[in-house]
């Protein structure tokens, strides 16, 4: 499945939004490869694709929002100085994105960047 096939069904305004975090995240992340998984509906970034282990977030595409989803979430609330980071998970934590502005919201490049820091390379 496609990442066009995901978003078909989105508003415009989800759309932009899902395109902006793209640009976001590969633009802090250039080393990370981009995967779709079409069962989850996510958009992963990862250093060994269809691995979990090596996965530093995802884009989780909802009706009305999407989520930038941090695979070491929980480990980053002390990084979380605008509050951004939602969620209850013992691992994981997300960020809700509804319009292409909110991508660009003061620490969301560096959230990502600490998530990046704590995601194990393969050997």
């Amino acid at each position: 499945m496609s990442i066009d096939t995901i978003l078909e069904s989105a508003s415009p305004e989800l759309r932009s939004t899902v395109t902006r975090l793209r640009e976001v995240v590969r633009d802090t992340l250039p080393a990370a490869s981009e995967e779709v998984d079409a069962t989850a509906q996510l958009i992963g970034f990862t250093y060994k694709p269809g691995t979990y282990k090596h996965l530093v977030g995802a884009i989780a595409i909802h009706k009305g929002h999407a989520n930038l989803m941090l695979s070491s979430g929980a480990q980053l609330l002390d990084v979380d100085q605008y509050g951004l980071l939602e969620g209850t998970g013992s691992k994981a934590r997300h960020i809700v994105m509804r319009s292409p502005s909110d991508v660009d919201r003061p620490g969301v490049t560096a959230l990502l960047l600490a998530a990046d820091e704590r995601t194990p390379r393969p050997a």
